[in-house]
């Protein structure tokens, strides 16, 4: 396990064409610009002090890339999902072995079905997506196992987006940000800020003042970067084409 800090990441898999898309229409992907987009996310990641731990890819999961879905982290705890569609719940295998591997502690969700993206932490604040692939039985699991740490979960009406942080995410201050025609209901949030492009909305923090966000959303980088935040900015094009973003592709252990 690396010293301090490291993101758990999934290599993609050769049918990542086949991935499930909910909310757009299939286009054609590029397997191989998208490993090399992988790559690259990876780059920036070390290159911002972040050292990775990889899961192999697995051809009969075309979606395992997408690896913040089957967990996420609080502190110390690592929760394993429960993801809803047949064909991606086998994914937690692979990631519950490596979380063995590395000594962490963890539990899983066993009531309903969770999605990783459909969670959002800010500060000890959980927000939820009630989605097509989180059920209300298991967010209230959620908040059972969160309590005793401290955290309060809140479940937040999805309707326009394959998952909760494929609409908004949080910036290090707290505030959320989001691309509003796909937010159901801003007002959810005590900060809101509306940003100008749907790849905008996703932003991973790897630092205080540090950012890792699409390429595909220049307008938002220039508001971000008025905020004065340092910008990590890398080109996802091929998963964004499955509804994928930069939160998608790696789980920070702090």
């Amino acid at each position: 396990m690396p010293d301090g800090p490291y993101a758990l990441v999934r290599r993609p898999a050769e049918t990542l064409a086949d991935g499930i898309v909910t909310f757009i229409e299939r286009q054609p992907l590029d397997v191989e610009l998208a490993k090399r987009q992988w790559d690259g996310y990876l780059a920036a990641l070390h290159r911002s002090g972040w050292p990775t731990v990889t899961i192999d890819g697995d051809d009969t999961m075309p979606d395992c890339v997408f690896v913040e879905d089957t967990v996420v982290m609080f502190g110390d705890l690592a929760v394993i999902t429960n993801p809803r569609q047949p064909v991606r719940n086998p994914e937690i295998v692979a990631v519950r072995r490596t979380i063995d591997e590395l000594g962490m502690e963890s539990t899983t969700i066993t009531e309903g079905t969770l999605d990783g993206g459909d969670v959002l932490k800010v500060g000890s604040r959980v927000y939820v997506g009630l989605s097509g692939t989180t059920s209300a039985s298991a967010i209230e699991q959620l908040a059972r196992i969160l309590a005793p740490r401290g955290y309060t979960v809140a479940a937040v009406p999805l309707t326009r987006a394959l998952h909760l942080k494929s609409a908004v995410t949080a910036l290090p201050d707290g505030t959320v940000i989001g691309y509003e025609p796909v937010v159901d209901d801003p007002g959810l949030f005590p900060s809101f800020l509306a940003v100008p492009e749907e790849p905008g909305a996703h932003v991973v923090i790897l630092a205080d003042d540090l950012l890792l966000m699409s390429s595909a959303a220049p307008q938002t980088a220039a508001l971000l970067a008025d905020r004065d935040y340092r910008l990590e900015r890398v080109d996802i094009s091929e998963y964004e084409k499955l509804e994928g973003c930069v939160t998608c592709l790696s789980v920070r252990v702090r």
